[in-house]
């Protein structure tokens, strides 16, 4: 299958990480047209060649207004507002807004990001990053989601880098992510609240359940809007993947350091092999039906692969449950916490598991009821397709007719 892999041994950032995947692209003319056409005011996109300890790349220089985005003073203030430190890549922060600036809010971006020209997985992917950006700078600060506030010319230009970030992977479209272990740099950075130690409090959220560390390099490494991009797009983090490396793409930052300030992207080819998840596994016997139906949605909302219950028999003759939370290996501590917050165990199982799947791609099928998504599943030397339920029970409401009817159709 194809597989991206991206190496973060200087940690990322959201410009760093689309030039990264832009030098990756087999039509690249094509994809800056796109970036600039659509429809974020004053924002032009021009990638730049670049070079950092020898080694060539690209800067993605992202121009807003007519002033390149490290040009301009728009660094999140921590009070409640918020805005990546990407551009310098290591600086020193000082979060000096001038008050005559406005700031939008997190529904205002989400506003922006659905009118964007851009297929619609992309704007889901986008708002899926800036969701995760909210909550982060929420939790760090103590503040409600909905009084996280973006500083205008900052919004635009994180936008923009989110916004190319995820249709430069749209268009690359890999079966699997693999990220590296994050460097995240070391030392303070000065904010409006006075210094903060590496990483900063919202970065530190955002990389939760992620492995990360820190080095001798001094400065922030990952920024937020780096750590939101990676945790979204990681199908697992972990050291590279045996592949047949067809390509490399360099994403080059503006701060030397005595490293090579990039992100690397590898993209290769893998073997069909198992991954390793594990099983969560808990006995429950004192939950009521409601109460654990919620427990398992919860579950599945804070990153578990899949989560199902099995009946049986506990000690005392009491029937019950055990409950059962399928995850990435790199999630297993966040989805421990959450199995002791969400249910009454005192106690859970871990069990590693060897995971093998089939490809699967969605095609459309016209029907005499209109069109049917159709799921086909390829591998180990299988092919096997099937309609998808959803689209099949929609026209059976609309049409007052069976599925069997709609199957021989």
């Amino acid at each position: 299958m194809n597989t991206l892999y991206l190496q973060c041994n200087m940690g990322a950032a959201g410009d760093m990480l689309s030039a990264a995947l832009y030098e990756l692209l087999p039509n690249q003319e094509e994809y800056l047209h796109t970036l600039n056409h659509m429809g974020l005011p004053g924002v032009e996109f021009h990638a730049l060649p670049a070079q950092s300890c020898g080694i060539s790349g690209t800067h993605m220089d992202v121009v807003v207004h007519g002033e390149r985005e490290d040009s301009v003073d728009h660094h999140h203030e921590h009070e409640h507002h918020h805005h990546d430190h990407e551009h310098e890549h290591g600086h020193e922060h000082h979060h000096d807004h001038t008050h005559h600036h406005h700031h939008t809010s997190l529904h205002d971006v989400e506003h922006l990001i659905s009118h964007l020209n851009l297929p619609a997985p992309v704007l889901e992917q986008a708002r899926a990053v800036y969701h995760r950006l909210a909550q982060a700078e929420s939790k760090a600060h103590g503040q409600p989601v909905d009084l996280v506030h973006f500083h205008e010319v900052g919004a635009l230009d994180a936008v923009a880098d989110v916004a190319a970030a995820c249709y430069a992977l749209y268009l690359l479209h890999p079966d699997e992510v693999v990220v590296s272990p994050v460097h995240v740099g070391s030392g303070m950075v000065r904010c409006a609240h006075g210094v903060v130690p590496v990483p900063a409090p919202a970065t530190a959220h955002l990389l939760e359940g992620v492995p990360c560390y820190g080095g001798d390099i001094q400065g922030e490494l990952c920024t937020p809007t780096g750590a939101a991009l990676l945790s979204t797009f990681a199908t697992r983090f972990g050291s590279m993947p045996p592949m047949v490396l067809e390509k490399t793409g360099y994403g080059m930052g503006k701060k030397e350091f005595p490293a090579a300030n990039c992100v690397r992207a590898l993209w290769g080819h893998t073997q069909e092999t198992g991954s390793e998840i594990l099983e969560l596994v808990c006995n429950l016997d004192d939950m009521t039906p409601e109460a654990l139906s919620f427990a398992c949605q919860r579950l599945l909302e804070e990153g578990a692969l899949d989560v199902y219950t099995l009946p049986g028999c506990m000690k005392k003759g009491r029937p019950g449950w055990q409950l059962v939370a399928l995850c990435d290996v790199s999630h297993k501590e966040h989805l421990i916490r959450q199995v002791f917050a969400q249910t009454s165990t005192t106690g859970l199982r871990v069990r590693r598991c060897e995971k093998h799947v089939l490809d699967y791609t969605i095609t459309t099928r016209d029907t005499p009821y209109g069109p049917v998504r159709m799921k086909t599943a390829q591998g180990y030397g299988v092919s096997r397709s099937k309609p998808e339920y959803e689209d099949m029970a929609r026209i059976a409401r609309e049409h007052k007719i069976t599925l069997k009817q709609i199957f021989h159709k």
